[in-house]
Order: structure tokens, then C-alpha cells, then sequence
């Protein structure tokens, strides 16, 4: 089968006096035309007929490893149990069922279970579905829950009565699903999304006893860089609106037991300047950045929380990244960094003792768990590592006492023990040492003859963390190794990290990573036979950029959901989330962000030469990074590329940015992704 072949229509770009011929705009029909745009939804479909001629030679593979990865999950379930005001709250899977049951029991365990919502029932028939932002009213008799059936991340709220089992669709359309209880019962807040740009605009107040209607409008972002959100204190005094960027940020409160009062602003928001709010008895804690490039946590009075107000209560430190606040009665529990690597250190408020909270496998995620109640003495934390599952652990503040409340169990022979893992470092082009995790199977030989996926995002200050993967078990056991670029962008090794991988110097995001696979081939991990990069969302950005700037050091590559038509993208202000990412990428209307994007953006950038094999995945109805970015740079690469290697586009047609719904369903996306990266390697058990 031949490979599709866009076509071609004229559209023209002017700005800052520069002219971009863009032969392939017209596939935003259907963004901009809804249903309308039948040539569209015909070329995807034209794109995915062709993947699967092209992979169908690898479908038993691709059935084998779904069942493989299948057989491993636990499918009958129960997640560890929470304690919230007077009950245990949990969810449980069921054999064959694709999602679950949202459940508690009264004060004790071996209480009568109330299911609260069954997903299962719910989804079904359903392409797609998504339950979330379970609400408890605080007498425990009512529930709020928002329900999004197209992947959009549009949630309709519901409101369930817990003592008679009604429910009642309260008419509250295009939220983000949460919603945030007053102490009286009757009132909550929510946010609502901007429909078309699916920006958080409103914060309203809604009474269970009116319409929605008559819903008030508490809070209007008029900033439309700023994404907002609400919610509560955890020890339930007060309710916070947040409105923040990735450079700035601001919170109003509100007294719980008041409702109708005014919300005020805690501190209003200063350029550069970020500040999250702890509240505890007598005062607030802040965790900001103010003077501060790491963070630090200061303190104010209740009645005077100006920043002329604000006090250190733990000092910046050079080398450490302070990253979060978990408060309790007698201690508080702060989320540091260090040298790459995720920290939990104790905070005896009586004593001021600090204790960590200590790992020694050579790299993991360590970080709080679900730990809602205030009045509590144990803290709940989550680890993993490459080697080691999932493991929720329940540290007794006071003794020290740790104890495992539950590992993630892999069905089948799993010994960590039959891998290894690394921490690493590779050196940037401009002498940055950019760390490395690595995990593969005993028996991996450095001769260059092994393959590697390399993993890699590097934006946002989002750090990647090394975490298990039982899915990933099906390439390891196959002879690959896999490997997490931490390069700038992210916020592995402190703020600075990120603050080098954004706007003006975001190519060290895409340098650090080549010249990370570069090291993993000078020391004989791999060739350039058997090296495969894989990034998604703004790692797809990534897979572009090093393609374009370096292609033969890939053999192939894998760009999920990426953002590749970044110009075109920012200079549109009605495509869902553009303005919110200004503050990471930059605004083209300002000549110099232009070029500088223009210079790195993958759609811009592709040239007349040969590129590696490559699958693309998109969502037809994806939120964040919109189908038509994807299928245009396909398009494009089709028409420039000048080799004979696998160029394949897949569009799931019923999913969005995060792909399938169900627990299972998603398999068989990973299932795709390990054949083609199997089929390259001729691997084909």
C-alpha cells in the first residue's frame, strides 16, 4: 500500500515581515468546522488504513505482547485505604472490568462497603470515560463528581446523594471536574473552562438549593496566561482560589464556615514571583521563590499576610530545591530536592528536629501520598524506583515506625534482582553534567550491539521521575534498555534547571538530550543502529527538534501527541491552552520570541534529507496538543523526507491527549509502540 499523499492548499503567513508558505493549514478544518470537515477526518483515515498495512506483519506480536502485559496487572484490586472525616475511602477493579467502584466504610474497615460510584456501570458502552474530582460534603452525606465522555477534559458535574442514592445532573457544563465544599453543606465552588479555549476563566458559587442558573461568578481571571483552580485547607478553615502561571502566581481566601463573604487577596501577584499558601494554627506558611531562586518557606500572621509581612521560616538553600508543604498538627513533612533526586524530610514543629526520610537504590521517585487529615500523627508517602514496583508506605511521625501498607503486585515472576539500574551523568556541549537513569536486563553487554530506548520531556519544571513499569518489562526481557534523559527544562537539579530549558534557551532541551544519546554511545550502551528516542505532548516537541538537528543518530523514533507546529500554534489565540503557554515558549508576536521559535519548531524546520523510522499518535479530540499539529508535520516529512524508512501517523479517533480510558484498553497503544520498535530490531517474538 502506498503511503498517503496530503493535499496541497494555499495559505500564506505574514508577520514581522517574514512570509511562510503553509501548504497543509486546511487539516485545522476540523478544529475550526466541527464535523463539517470530511476531508480531514478522510486523510487520518487514510493515515491509519496505511498503518496498519504497514504493521500488519507484526499483529500476532502486537496481541502477544498485549496479553503479555495484560497477564502482569493485578486485575482483581484494592487500593490502600484513606481516612477522612469519619470514614475509609478506597476504589477496587474487578476481573474484566475495564474500570472501577469508588467506595468507602464507616470508621472502621470492617464496616458495611457503600460503592459511591461505579465507573464500570457508568462507562459503559462508552468509547471513552472519565470520572473524577470525587467532592464529600463534610456532613458525608452528598458527593460532587464531574464525568467527561469525549476526552476533551470538559467534566459535567453531578451531584449524588449518598444517603438515598440519587443523582442529579446539576447543568454544570465545561468544568475541570473539582469542586470545593463550604462547611455549610449546601454550598460549593467549581471551575469553569472557557469552552472554546478551554482556559480556567470563572470560579462560581453554586447552592445545591438553587439552578445553576442563578450561580454566582466569585472569581474572573482576566489574565489569560494564568491557569485558576479552588480548594480547600486541610485543616477546612479556609477555601482558596489560586491563579497561577509558570512564572507568577497569586491566592485569594475565603473563612469556610462563610460562604457569601468576599474572597481576599492573600498577596497580590508580583512578576517572577510564586507563593503557595499553608495555613496552620496561628499563622501561614508560604513556599515561594520571592528572593529565593530554590524556593524557601516563610511565615506570616492570619491578619497580615503582605509579603512586608513575611518572615523566613526555612531559608533558601543553594542546592536544594524546596518543592512542597504535607501540614500536621505536631509536624510538617517538606518535598525537597537534591542532586537530581526526590527528598522527604520531617519537621518536628515542637522541636524544629528535621529527619529525612531515606532510599539507597541510585535513583527512584520518593513523594507524599494521600494524606487529608490534619489531626494525625502518620504520614503516608509513596516509592518506586526502575526496579521496584509502587509501594505505599505509613511512616509514624512521632516513632519512626514505618510500616509497607501495600506494593503494587506484578502477576507472574517478576525478581528485581534479574535487572539493574544506574544513575548517570552525561556532559552537555556546554560542559553541563545532565543526569541519566538507566535500567535494563542482567545479561545487557556495553558492545554497542544492544538497543536503547532513550525517554526524554524537559519542560515545564516537570521532573521526570524514575519509576516502575510493568509494561516495560516486555522490551527489557527482549534485550532493550531504557533510559530517562533529565535535561533542562525540567527541574531535576533545581530551578535553574528549568529556567535554562525555556523561552530563549530552550535548544539546550533538545542538545542535552542528543548529546545524552551521544554518551550512551561513545560508552558502548548502543549504535546508532539501535538507539530509539520516545517523547510525548512537548517531548514530542523534542522528538522533532533532535530529528531535524540530528537523524542519524536515531534508528526510530516514537512522538506521541507532540507539539510540533509551535509558531503557527502560539500565534493562535483561539486553539485551546495558547495563551497559557507564553510563559514557556514565548508570545511570536514579539519579533524576537518569532524567531527564536520559528528557528527550533519542528513543522518549520524539516529539511530534504532522511530522517528515522517514526511512529506519530495523535487523539482526534486532543485538549492540549491539537490533532492537526501531528498529521500536518506527517504530511510535511512525507513530502520532504528523502529515504525509504516507516513514516506512520495513527489517530485514535474516540481518545484525547491521554489517550484510552479503560485500564486495559491502553495496552494495546503500548502494544504498537513495542512492535514497531521490535519490528526495527527484527525481533519478532
Amino acid at each position: 500500500m502506498k503511503a498517503p499523499i496530503a493535499e496541497k492548499k494555499e495559505h500564506i503567513r505574514k508577520i514581522h515581515g517574514d512570509t511562510v508558505v503553509d501548504p497543509y493549514y486546511w487539516m485545522i478544518d476540523y478544529f475550526k468546522k466541527g464535523k463539517d470537515s470530511a476531508k480531514v477526518i478522510e486523510y487520518l483515515e487514510q493515515e491509519n488504513r496505511y498503518l496498519e498495512d504497514q504493521m500488519k506483519d507484526t499483529k500476532p506480536l502486537q496481541e502477544k505482547l498485549f496479553l503479555e502485559m495484560k497477564a502482569r496487572i493485578k486485575e482483581k484490586d484494592e487500593s490502600v485505604p484513606v481516612y477522612k472525616n469519619g470514614y475509609y475511602y478506597y476504589s477496587r477493579t474487578e476481573t474484566g472490568k475495564q474500570y472501577y467502584k469508588f467506595c468507602r466504610k464507616k470508621r472502621s474497615l470492617e464496616a458495611p462497603e457503600e460503592i459511591l460510584l461505579d465507573a464500570d456501570e457508568l462507562a459503559d458502552g462508552k468509547a471513552y470515560f472519565s470520572a473524577t474530582g470525587f467532592s464529600i460534603s463534610p456532613d458525608n452525606t452528598k458527593m460532587i463528581y464531574g464525568v467527561d465522555e469525549l476526552s476533551r477534559r470538559q467534566y459535567k458535574l453531578f451531584l449524588k446523594n449518598l444517603i438515598t442514592g440519587k443523582t442529579t445532573d446539576l447543568k454544570i457544563s465545561n468544568t475541570t471536574g473539582n469542586s470545593t465544599w463550604a462547611n455549610d453543606n449546601k454550598i460549593f465552588f467549581y471551575t469553569s473552562n472557557n469552552p472554546k479555549t478551554l482556559l480556567t476563566e470563572k470560579i462560581l458559587r453554586h447552592s445545591i438549593e438553587e439552578d445553576s442558573s442563578r450561580d454566582v461568578v466569585v472569581y474572573h481571571e482576566k489574565d489569560p496566561t494564568n491557569y485558576i483552580g479552588v480548594g480547600k485547607s486541610k485543616n477546612q478553615k479556609f477555601i482558596f482560589i489560586t491563579s497561577s502561571a509558570t512564572t507568577s502566581s497569586e491566592e485569594w481566601f475565603l473563612d469556610a464556615d462563610d460562604p457569601l463573604g468576599e474572597f481576599v487577596v492573600f498577596q497580590p501577584r508580583i512578576k517572577n514571583v510564586i507563593y503557595d499558601v499553608t495555613p496552620l494554627e496561628g499563622k501561614f506558611l508560604v513556599t515561594t521563590n520571592k528572593d529565593a531562586l530554590n524556593f524557601k518557606i516563610i511565615e506570616t500572621p492570619l491578619d497580615k499576610t503582605g509579603v512586608e509581612n513575611w518572615k523566613d521560616f526555612i531559608p533558601h538553600r543553594e542546592g536544594v530545591l524546596m518543592e512542597g508543604i504535607d501540614e500536621f498538627e505536631n509536624f510538617l513533612v517538606f518535598s525537597e530536592r537534591q542532586n537530581g533526586l526526590s527528598e522527604l524530610v520531617i519537621y518536628d514543629r515542637k522541636t524544629k528536629k528535621q529527619t529525612p526520610i531515606k532510599f539507597d537504590e541510585p535513583t527512584y521517585k520518593l513523594y507524599s501520598s494521600q494524606n487529608p487529615e490534619y489531626f494525625t500523627d502518620k504520614f503516608r508517602f509513596g516509592y518506586t524506583s526502575l526496579l521496584t514496583p509502587h509501594s505505599q508506605f505509613e511512616e509514624n511521625l512521632k516513632t519512626g515506625e514505618r510500616t509497607l501498607l501495600k506494593i503494587q503486585e506484578i502477576v507472574g515472576e517478576y525478581n528485581k534482582d534479574d535487572y539493574t539500574s544506574e544513575w548517570l551523568f552525561a556532559k552537555a556541549e556546554d560542559g553541563t553534567p545532565v543526569p541519566i537513569s538507566i535500567v535494563y536486563k542482567n545479561g545487557f553487554k556495553k558492545t554497542g550491539t544492544y538497543p536503547l530506548l532513550l525517554y526524554g520531556y524537559g519542560a515545564y519544571g516537570n521532573s521526570e521521575e524514575a519509576s516502575f513499569s510493568s509494561t516495560r518489562l516486555s522490551l527489557l526481557d527482549r534485550g532493550f534498555a531504557f533510559t530517562i534523559a533529565h535535561i533542562r527544562g525540567g527541574q531535576e537539579m533545581g530551578r535553574q534547571w528549568y529556567e535554562d530549558g525555556k523561552l530563549l534557551k530552550k535548544k539546550n532541551t533538545f542538545t542535552d538530550f542528543i548529546n545524552v544519546g551521544e554518551y550512551l554511545i561513545k560508552e558502548k550502551y548502543t549504535s546508532p543502529k539501535h538507539l530509539y528516542a520516545y517523547g510525548g505532548s512537548a517531548g514530542g516537541l523534542l522528538m522533532g527538534a533532535v530529528i531535524n538537528l540530528k537523524p542519524d543518530l536515531w534508528n526510530g523514533v516514537i512522538a506521541s501527541v507532540p507539539f510540533v507546529d509551535v509558531v503557527n500554534t502560539m500565534l493562535d489565540e483561539t486553539i485551546p491552552l495558547t495563551t497559557n503557554e507564553y510563559d514557556e515558549w514565548g508570545n511570536p508576536h514579539n519579533k524576537e520570541a518569532y524567531e527564536y521559535m520559528k528557528s527550533y519548531s519542528p513543522y518549520e524546520n524539516v529539511e530534504r534529507k532522511e530522517y528515522p523510522h517514526m511512529l506519530v499518535t495523535t487523539g482526534l479530540h486532543d485538549s492540549q496538543v491539537q490533532y492537526f499539529e501531528p498529521a500536518k508535520w506527517v504530511a510535511k516529512l512525507r513530502d520532504y523526507k528523502t529515504d525509504h524508512h516507516l513514516l506512520l501517523l495513527k489517530t485514535e479517533m474516540d481518545y484525547g491527549h491521554g489517550g484510552a480510558s479503560g485500564r486495559f484498553d491502553y495496552l494495546r497503544e503500548i502494544a504498537l509502540d513495542y512492535a514497531f520498535l521490535l519490528k526495527l530490531e527484527g525481533i519478532r517474538d
